[in-house]
């Protein structure tokens, strides 16, 4: 009786004492919830659309823009989303017209420009910045999240979530039979570009809480991990959404309870990877448990 009443206090400070005492952790839940419910579902048709690199592609395709916002104004919120903006649309669709009017395809000119974004934004910063500016770019700083922030972040995952729900049927459609979408339909290519807009916004938001490196992982792992549990898109949606929270969580739980020796943003990354691989073998749509153990025989 007595070791029950000892442990409550200690579960207490370790799941919600630091959530009720310091206000930079219940920002930093705050922010991370707001990516969940903007970014897994966006993660949900990526993954359907066999565009996940597309997404990983784009996140680094951010970084020159925000590097050249940082190089003018410092962190600078506005400087730094809306240089990210241009530089992912510019990105986007330069890779969608080198893919058509060249012998190129989409991936392999994402990839090449991946690679230019990637080294020109690190050689931007790097100009200007410190090792600690540079980290902070990459990786971000989920645990320094301001007002103006959580505002973005909350105002990304609104706007995410009344396009989706306009867009969601043709989304839909273009995942399962994109032939079917462009014979009834000549909206396929704008809700095509307006698919990638949403990436690009909810890239550019995670970067301010989890950096270039990372916010694509708050978007994908969530969703890849769902996708071992139920095919249908809507559970996808609701359950990628869920685990992107637990993430958030339990990754905001032990990065405090580490101390200095773990940072928060891998930390959440590390949690959606420990789901991920939880699904990959015990999830019930073709996860390898099932798959390994002998399959009961039919009986009559």
């Amino acid at each position: 009786m007595r070791e029950a009443e000892e442990d409550e206090p200690m579960l207490y400070d370790l799941l919600i004492g630091p959530f009720a005492e310091f206000d930079f952790m219940r920002r930093a839940l705050v922010g991370i919830m707001a990516l969940s419910v903007s970014g897994a579902p966006i993660g949900v048709f990526l993954m359907l659309r066999r565009m996940s690199l597309t997404g990983d592609a784009m996140a680094h395709a951010i970084l020159p823009g925000a590097a050249i916002g940082y190089l003018v104004a410092g962190f600078s919120l506005p400087a730094m989303t809306l240089g990210g903006l241009a530089a992912g649309f510019a990105v986007a669709l330069a890779a969608g017209a080198v893919a058509r009017l060249t012998v190129m395809k989409e991936d392999a000119s994402l990839a090449a420009f991946y690679l230019i974004s990637l080294a020109l934004g690190v050689t931007i910063v790097s100009l200007r910045g410190s090792a600690v500016d540079l980290f902070h770019v990459l990786f971000g700083n989920v645990l320094a999240l301001d007002n103006d922030v959580l505002v973005l972040l909350a105002s990304v995952a609104t706007l995410s979530l009344l396009t989706l729900a306009a867009l969601y049927r043709p989304l839909v459609m273009e995942c399962v039979d994109p032939g079917f979408l462009r014979s009834v339909s000549r909206s396929g290519g704008v809700v095509h570009l307006t698919f990638l807009a949403l990436v690009v916004l909810n890239l550019v938001a995670g970067f301010h809480a989890l950096g270039t490196l990372l916010a694509v992982g708050l978007m994908m792992l969530p969703a890849a991990a769902a996708r071992f549990w139920t095919a249908d898109i809507t559970r996808l949606i609701l359950l990628a959404t869920a685990f992107g929270m637990v993430s958030g969580y339990a990754g905001l739980v032990v990065s405090y309870s580490a101390g200095s020796n773990l940072p928060a943003g891998p930390a959440i990354i590390l949690a959606a990877g420990a789901l991920y691989l939880g699904s990959l073998l015990l999830g019930s749509q073709g996860g390898l448990a099932r798959r390994l153990l002998p399959a009961a025989h039919l009986q009559r």
